[in-house]
């Protein structure tokens, strides 16, 4: 039977992981990735990032409360400092962060793409669409306010990244693998954590929204005067309630005009095309959806495409204060280990992998086995 199953309420925690804790989860995280390194590469890491159940047991092993959303904010930074400096052992970098730091993306990966050879515009348009799916295409009620960018010298990539909801002070974690994403617009997480589910969600990523993108960028190609007619005319109707979509707030004409306007001299030829367009945001997508049902029949997807539920990892002493010998006797015991492993003395490494196959085991046992 498996335990990766559950709920949990998670609040939104303010305020930040204290220096004594940050100091030494950026220096147990970077020792974890090495050792995961050494044994499966780098490749493995970003597997790993984009699992929430292996990500919250990770920020549980770094000494985060369980049931503090910070943990997807403290554990990214603590890996993006723990990390720097260690990109030729590792062959891992990070970019972006929290707030401004999430702004900065794409000159850092502008930067590591003349670094390593890569196709910066390429790792820059990967960002920017993640980020721009879970803001405008899926439109949950979670604000994107984090972004990590997690890259590989061979030009791999994965995101994670969190938006919060205010009214109800919960957090939403995004997690994205890049050889995974086939199609940006078309089911494109990895896996999408959260305490709680929507109960009206435009989701245009959605399998079933094939029909409603496909629509939203013909509208897009059409003359601006037509489709702002047809707009003009649905904020006349009344829709019925509840309603993913608010006409009055959604549909309005003369914003809508200026939208039409550079979405018909670009002429996307898709909706991915149409939202990696500059300028269209949420409120575009919405009207587009919105006038995409109406006038072609093709409905937007209302499923909430939160998959998985999680728990927030021990700042503030839940579920018992850190044990700060014992977690830098952990640094200490692990850094050996990976620089022994490194010299060819792979005793701790394969001590590991043992605890680590019989968690497996245990993990898959059915209910009342593998417990002594």
């Amino acid at each position: 039977m498996s335990r990766r199953t559950g709920t949990a309420d998670l609040p939104l925690h303010g305020g930040r992981a204290p220096r004594w804790l940050f100091d030494r989860m950026s220096k147990l995280a970077p020792a974890i990735v090495e050792a995961i390194v050494l044994d499966h590469g780098p490749a493995t890491v970003l597997e790993r990032l984009s699992d929430p159940h292996w990500f919250q047991a990770f920020g549980c092993v770094l000494g985060f409360d369980w049931h503090s959303s910070g943990v997807t904010t403290t554990v990214c930074g603590a890996l993006k400092v723990g990390l720097a400096g260690r990109e030729a052992d590792t062959g891992l970098y990070v970019a972006g962060g929290k707030g401004a730091a999430s702004r900065r993306t794409p000159d850092e990966l502008r930067a590591l793409g003349m670094r390593l050879g890569l196709d910066a515009d390429a790792l820059v348009y990967n960002s920017r669409m993640a980020a721009k799916v879970d803001s405008a295409a899926v439109q949950d009620g979670f604000q994107i306010y984090q972004h990590a960018f997690f890259l590989t010298s061979a030009g791999e990539w994965a995101v994670v990244q969190q938006g919060m909801r205010d009214d109800d002070g919960s957090a939403r974690r995004y997690h994205w693998l890049g050889k995974n994403v086939t199609d940006f617009v078309c089911e494109p997480h990895a896996a999408i954590s959260s305490d709680t589910t929507a109960q009206y969600v435009l989701n245009l990523v959605a399998e079933e929204s094939a029909g409603a993108r496909a629509a939203s960028a013909a509208l897009a190609r059409e003359a601006p005067a037509r489709v702002a007619a047809e707009a003009q005319r649905i904020t006349r109707l009344r829709m019925p309630r509840p309603h993913a979509i608010d006409v009055a707030r959604d549909v309005n004409p003369k914003h809508l005009h200026r939208i039409l306007v550079s979405t018909y001299e670009a002429g996307p030829a898709t909706f991915e095309e149409l939202l990696a367009l500059p300028g269209v945001g949420a409120k575009a997508v919405r009207a587009f959806a919105l006038i995409a049902e109406l006038v072609y029949g093709e409905p937007a997807s209302a499923r909430d495409p939160a998959r998985f539920s999680f728990a927030h990892g021990g700042k503030d002493g839940h579920p018992f204060p850190v044990d700060r010998a014992t977690y830098d006797r952990s640094i200490v015991w692990l850094r050996t280990a990976v620089d022994r492993a490194r010299m060819g003395h792979t005793d701790r490494v394969q001590a590991l992998e043992r605890l680590a196959a019989w968690e497996r085991e245990v993990t898959s046992a059915p209910a009342g086995e593998g417990q002594r």
